[in-house]
Order: structure tokens, then sequence, then C-alpha cells
């Protein structure tokens, strides 16, 4: 097994290919109307992004490393040299193998657990008046409480112990490090109490004269660690499965044309730039490219996060993992494997998730000097009474020192932040914010500027019908009737938005004849005898007629970030519908909540700067960054954290997947595209942005409560450990008994877990 060091991969700028759809007024075709232009100007992949200066496995050879401490990389998998925690892929599998530690950890904390709990009830007969136990004796219920426990320690516990072990010989002194410790001074005490009692002073023995025992301080130990072990490895496989998920929206076989004109499916990682091949409908597309031939709507929310697909024909770009609508496109490959937007949003989701929280860096910083100090102690106390204490001196020395050990037990000190963390996420869930990690909680209270994508997240997610109106003979039934009627039969989305504006209002459809879709301009058709049409302005011009007053309304919508479509019946222009994504009910407030906390609001949108202006001026936004392809919203990210500013972003597309890695803290509305979910560190279940001020609140009362536990944790041990080494005898004879070292370790812990609690009731 080889380990190698990797270097930090940092993003380097690609360059920018130009995009192929034209921002000119009906460039687009179908119903657009030139104002959404920038919207749909997603040609992915014109941006390739590399990670610089980073090691790959040779071909076919997957490389493991720690998703802590990203330096060590391995051919196989294991353990972390310097955490002990488990190596994970770096790069992600899209067929998962079974997680065998998982199963291996959830197996010793079930049975740990079935154990420790008798365990407990043994340890505490004598103090539950009428419990049938108490009267076993006490060397009975010793050996009792040997029996079980040894199977916890030396079974449970045998991970937690070798990685304590191998700590000690790399001298990487970690949390597993003070777990061994604290189990194996509290067990090894134990058994000796059993086996040689006879090596105890008397006053280290109980009523019965027995040695006081704490087998249940060494198994309860163990079952919480493999609890939490159970947890995390649980929440490391989630994130890999929305990777493969990722992984899994390119299909793994293309149709491919060959020169000679016949057809064959090949496998996805067989296409080579330049193939041609044949997308159908209903089909993804397989790599990136252009399209050769052949009309089509295709739809690329999974990985743009806007719910309109967008209109491709000769020229324009697609994207792998989209999916084509009803007409076939004949395309050629142009970028392949790695060189895909998707494989590299992959590749920078990836990266993002193998970060270390700056909270856990300082718990393990300071344990590294703590686990040495209590080691130093507890050796200058065994030579220091064995030297100099009363008869039997070697008694007293080694009690002494394990009392040391015991009392400097790694429960609290290791409680201390994941109780926090744990109490914060189940606060944030009842107030609708997921944390991904305590990295995310941390940060949160730090970040001074929010990017916010328009579209999902400022807004619903789903064009309607807002506007119409009528300036003929016909009213607003009667509009939509026909508008409808004549929309039924096309497949682009605004259509779609009337015929459900018509549906909600129960407005039945009329047969339609002599239908027609113009692309790029509208569709045309005989409604109840009467030939009608719906579309854009093109529309109009291919028909000769005007619209004439209706042009200054069909302005005002426009500037309101509506798009406008025309209903012609007749000869003559009767009317207009405005179509758009209505902003959220909750999001005004939510800005101003965070405008009132300091938070300078950056609006990131594909809209032209006229609709994107008009809406930040409705919300209050600070600055507005329109036309902008969805590959840039990362570089957006990173230009404002190079200002010195701390950057969260919040989005719901695929497509935000790099920007909210980029970002100090990434935020996916619960109401978007699972990837995003799962790519970010926070998530507002019910896209509710007012979430992130509360979130907010959330991370400062949490990080106050890890500082306010580390500070009972250590207080505990800086008083207690020189009690336990006996620093009093001298003066006033009093030893501390590792009974009551025990009992210490239990209160520290007692007090950190009740000051977590208290975050439950913060008012957020």
């Amino acid at each position: 097994m080889t380990e190698t060091t990797r270097e930090e991969a940092s993003h380097a700028a690609g360059v920018r290919h130009g995009c192929c759809h034209s921002p000119e007024p009906g460039a687009h075709g179908g119903h657009l109307d030139g104002e959404s232009g920038g919207a749909h100007c997603h040609a992915a992949g014109h941006t390739a992004r590399r990670a610089a200066t980073r090691p790959h496995a040779p071909a076919g050879r997957t490389q493991w490393t720690c998703p802590m401490h990203p330096e060590i990389v391995r051919d196989a998998p294991g353990a972390c040299p310097i955490c002990g925690m488990a190596l994970e892929p770096m790069v992600p599998l899209e067929d998962e193998p079974a997680n065998e530690e998982l199963r291996d950890m959830t197996r010793r904390f079930v049975m740990s657990a079935v154990l420790t709990l008798p365990l407990f009830v043994v340890a505490m007969a004598e103090m539950i008046p009428g419990l049938p136990l108490g009267g076993l004796g006490g060397a009975t219920m010793n050996w009792i409480g040997l029996l079980l426990a040894t199977p916890v320690v030396l079974w449970g516990g045998w991970p937690f112990l070798v990685r304590g072990w191998q700590s000690v010989v790399a001298r990487r002194l970690n949390m597993f490090t003070l777990i061994a410790l604290g189990v194996a001074a509290a067990y090894v005490y134990s058994v000796a109490a059993v086996l040689v009692p006879g090596i105890f002073p008397a006053a280290f023995r109980g009523h019965g004269g027995e040695v006081g025992v704490y087998f249940e301080a060494a198994a309860v130990i163990v079952t919480l660690v493999l609890l939490g072990q159970v947890l995390e490895l649980r929440a490391r496989s989630r994130t890999g499965s929305a990777i493969r998920a990722l992984l899994g929206l390119a299909p793994k076989t293309a149709r491919r044309v060959n020169a000679d004109g016949s057809e064959e499916d090949v496998p996805r990682e067989h296409i080579v730039p330049g193939d041609r091949l044949r997308v159908r409908p209903g089909e993804k597309v397989p790599v990136d490219g252009r399209v050769l031939s052949g009309r089509s709507a295709v739809d690329e929310s999974m990985l743009t996060g806007e719910p309109i697909p967008v209109e491709k024909r000769e020229g324009d770009a697609l994207v792998a993992g989209s999916v084509n609508g009803t007409g076939t496109l004949i395309m050629v490959a142009e970028r392949v494997g790695s060189e895909t937007l998707l494989a590299q949003i992959v590749e920078m989701v990836a990266q993002a998730q193998r970060t270390r929280a700056p909270v856990q860096r300082l718990a393990d910083t300071v344990a590294a000097w703590f686990v040495p100090a209590v080691v130093a102690i507890a050796i200058a106390t065994f030579v220091v009474w064995s030297l100099a204490g009363p008869e039997p001196a070697m008694a007293y020395a080694l009690i002494n020192a394990i009392a040391v050990l015991i009392i400097a037990c790694p429960c609290a000190l290791g409680l201390a932040t994941p109780m926090s963390i744990m109490v914060a996420v189940g606060k944030g869930a009842s107030v609708g914010v997921l944390f991904k990690n305590a990295e995310a909680i941390e940060r949160l209270r730090e970040i001074d500027t929010l990017v916010v994508d328009k579209t999902g997240t400022l807004t619903e997610g789903r064009p309607r019908v807002v506007s119409i109106v009528a300036a003929g003979a016909l009213d607003e039934t009667g509009m939509l009737a026909i508008a409808a009627s004549l929309e039924a039969g096309s497949e682009h989305p605004l259509a779609s938005a009337i015929v459900e504006a018509a549906r909600e209002r129960g407005i039945p459809l009329e047969p339609v004849e002599d239908f027609e879709s113009l692309t790029g301009k509208g569709v045309v058709g005989v409604v109840g005898g009467t030939r009608a049409a719906v579309g854009n302005r093109a529309l109009l011009e291919a028909l000769g007629l005007e619209a004439g007053d209706l042009d200054a309304r069909a302005e005002t919508l426009r500037a309101e970030g509506q798009t406008v479509m025309y209903l012609v019946h007749g000869a003559a222009v009767v009317g207009l519908f405005g179509v758009t994504d209505p902003i959220k009910a909750t999001t005004r407030e939510a800005l101003a909540l965070l405008r009132e906390d300091g938070v300078h609001l950056v609006m990131v949108t594909g809209d032209n700067p006229t609709t994107a202006k008009a809406v930040a001026a409705r919300l209050g936004i600070d600055e507005v960054i329109a036309s902008v392809l969805p590959d840039r919203k990362a570089e957006i990210v990173a230009s404002l954290r190079a200002k010195g500013r701390k950057v969260a972003m919040a989005g719901d597309g695929i497509n935000d997947a790099p920007a909210l890695a980029t970002a100090d803290v990434g935020i996916a509305m619960g109401t978007g595209t699972d990837v995003a979910i799962e790519s970010a560190a926070v998530t507002l279940v019910r896209g509710d942005l007012r979430a992130i001020a509360r979130a907010r609140k959330l991370s400062r009362a949490t990080m106050r409560n890890v500082r306010e536990n580390l500070f009972f944790a250590f207080v505990y041990n800086a008083l207690s450990v020189p009690i336990a080494a006996g620093l009093l005898y001298p003066l006033t004879g009093w030893l501390l008994s590792p009974m009551l070292a025990a009992a210490a370790m239990s209160l520290s812990s007692v007090s950190v877990i009740a000051n977590a609690l208290r975050l439950r009731r913060a008012r957020i």
C-alpha cells in the first residue's frame, strides 16, 4: 500500500468559447419575445475547469483519501493514519460497493448496546432498593460486570483501540488516542480489581470489602463512540449516493450514426469527439456537443434549475444529461468523458465535500496537547507515589495513576462539539433548515454576502400566466379558450402555462383545425371556424399585423419581467398574455431580514438587465449581475471571495453545484434538484429564504454553546487531575479514588449534554 501527498486542489480559470445563442429579440424561437434571451443562453460546457496539481490514479484504479486530511492518498481503503477516519474514494463511483465499515460498525454497536444495558443494571443494583440483583454479593456482581464488559471493550471497541495505538506509533495523537486511553484505563483497572483485588488498599474497597470496578464506564464510552461512527458513516454514504445519482444522469449508451449512414448503440465510453449521434424523443443527451440537424425543446432543468426547456436547432449546444423533447436531433460530440460539464460538476462537488470543519481541527489541536499532558501527569504520579508514598507504595502509585487517566477520560471532550451540533441540527430541522456538517454551522454566522439565483430561489420555479390584456371583442375567458385550444397542440412550456391557466378556470378546450407551429414565432390554427394565432412579435410581422396600443402595454409587462404573447383572432390582434415565474410570497420578508442582519445581497440571473433590474428593484436587492451563463456562477462567487467577502450561495439547480462548492457556505432550496441539495452544505427544506436568517442566529448560538461545552469539559479535568494525582494528600490526607474520578467524569459529560440541550430553547 502506497501513500502520497496531494496538494490542495485549486480551480483554474477556464477558456470561454462564446455563447451560441443570440441575445437579440426573437432569436430563440417559439414564444420567446427576446426579453429572456440571456436566461436560456446556457450552452453548458463553454467554461472548462480543471483542478490544479492533483494526482490521478492509473486507468481502472481508484485511489482513496481521507475526508479530513486530503493530503493522505492510498491505493486501497483503510483508516487515515492521522485521524483514524475511514478513507473514501477520491473519484465518486457510479456503482457503490457495499459499505463494509458501516456494516461492521453497526454490528459492533448493536451488540455493544445489548451488553451495556444490563451492565448498567448490574452496576447500579446496590443503589436501587428492591432490585433482586442487589443480593448477589459484590464479588458476583464484579464477575458479571467483567463478563459483560469484556466483549464490549475487546470486540466492540477493538477498532478504537487499534486506531489509538496507531496514533501513538505514528505520533499523531487524536481523539482515538483519548478514547483508547480512557477505555483501556477503566477496563484494565476493573479487571485488576476482579482478578487481583489483594493489591488494592482498604481505602479503595467497598462495604463488602470488594474493590470498586468501572466496567460500565468503559462499555458506555465504547457504545457511544460506535454510535457516532455509525451516524457519520451513514451520512457519508448518503453523500456518495447523491454524487452517483449525478453520474447516472448521463445515459450509459448512445446511438451513433456511422459514415455509411448505418446506426448502432454503443457504450458511452466509446464515444469520441467528432462522432455523430442521434438523440431520439425522450432520450438523454449522452455527451456535450452541438446540433447538426433537427429541432426540439430540450429540458436542461436537471442541470440549470430553469423550468423552461430550451429550443434547440442547428448550431446550438447540447449538454450531457439533458432530456430531449419531442423532436429528433442529430448532434456531433465535442466533449466526452471527464471533459463534459456534468463530469466537471461531479469533480468539483466531490472536491468540496473533502473538506474539514474548522471546529474539528480545533478539537484535534487541543487533544494533541491534552493527551500527552495527561499521560505525563499519570506517569509522574506513578513515579512519585512509588518512591515517596506510604505502604503499599506500588498500590497507591497504580491506583492514583489510573485515577488520573479516568478523570481525563475523553468522553466530555468528545461530546462537547458533537452534542451541540446534534442539537443544533435538530433545532434547524424544526425551522426548515438542514445542515450537512459542522463547518456550515460554524461559517454561516460569518457570512456578509449572499449570492442568490433567481429562478426557483427567489421565484417559485413554475411559469404562470399573470397578465391578460383584452383589446377586442373577446373577454379574458374567450381569450383563454382560444389560446389554450391552440397551445394544447404545442410542447412549448409557455404554452403549458396558458393551458394550465385555462384548466384552473374550468375553461373547456375547443377542437383545432389546420394547426401549424411556426418555429421561432408561435402557433396558428382554426378555432370555432375562425383563424387564430398565439405568438411573439415575429409572428405578428409574419402575418402582416400591427399591435397598435398593445405595444406600449407589452413593454410595460416586459419591464416587470414578463414574457409577452399576442393573441390574433381573425385579422386583428385582440389581446396579449404575460407569463412569468412569480416571486415567492416569503422572498421580500426574507431579504429584508437579511439586510437588517447586515448581509449584502447579490442576484445572479440569466435574464436580460431590464428584467433583472425590475425584479431587483421590487425586492430591494443591493447588486444585480444579469445575462449570466450558468457556468459563470462559480467565477462570480470566487471573485467576491477574492475581495475579502464571506460568501453564501443560494441556488436550486445542478448547474449551481460548482458555485455552491466555491462559496463559503452553499445553500440549496429543498424544492430544487436532488443533486443541488446533496451537494450544498445547507438545505432550506421549504425553499423559504427566511430560514437563512434563522439559521444564522442558530449558528451564533451553536458556536457559543460549543465554546461553553469545551469550557465545562476542561474545567473538570483542570480541577480534578491534580486532585486525582494526590496533590492535596500532603495537606489534607485526601485521595481521589477511581470511583470519584468516574463520578467527576460522568458529571462533566452530564454538564456538557445539559448545556447542549439548551439549544433546543434558543430563540431564532
